[in-house]
């Protein structure tokens, strides 16, 4: 498909079929992700792939009780990694080059995923506290202060919803 049309056919899915994600669709969506710019190149996020449904199933909790989490068969937790960029950057890059980073690579995730005949949906809803007990991050980025910044829920789409109004250009681009 053309980009044009990929950007333009791509919808936010909450409803899954069962049908697993194939290996090969999903490290070809990791692979986007890791492609993806960031600041410096330093890669300042982490993803973390939950398939196991006990640990969506808490994702979905965490994320304020959006079932579809625990319905879709892979959910991929993009967390900032502030400690890779601060050398370089300092609090500018612990607070928002990381943050951007971890947002950039889900976004890459996402289109990929639609290029792969897959559903997806961005949730930004959740208890950071929640999420970083299901994913369980190492020592080295619970010591720095890890933040989940998006669950990406995944699958086979079960819905096909319609396009939404957008804003028009004129409200939406300022010229100068």
């Amino acid at each position: 498909m053309e980009f044009a049309d990929l950007i333009k056919e791509r919808r936010s899915i909450r409803m899954f079929t069962p049908q697993p994600v194939e290996a090969e669709k999903l490290e070809a969506i990791l692979n986007a992700a890791n492609i993806a710019p960031s600041a410096g190149n330093l890669q300042a996020y982490e993803i973390y792939v939950v398939t196991q449904p006990e640990q969506r199933a808490a994702l979905a909790l965490a994320a304020l009780n959006q079932n579809f989490i625990a319905q879709a068969p892979v959910a991929l937790v993009f967390c900032s990694h502030p400690v890779r960029n601060m050398p370089k950057y300092g609090r500018r890059g612990e607070g928002l080059y990381a943050l951007q980073d971890a947002t950039i690579a889900c976004t890459y995730a996402m289109l990929a995923a639609a290029d792969q005949g897959l559903g997806s949906v961005w949730v930004g809803a959740f208890n950071d506290e929640a999420v970083t007990w299901v994913i369980q991050p190492g020592a080295d980025l619970r010591s720095a202060g890890p933040r989940p910044v998006v669950i990406l829920s995944i699958g086979y789409a079960g819905e096909s919803p319609p396009p939404r109004l957008r804003r028009p250009l004129t409200d939406l681009v300022h010229r100068l």
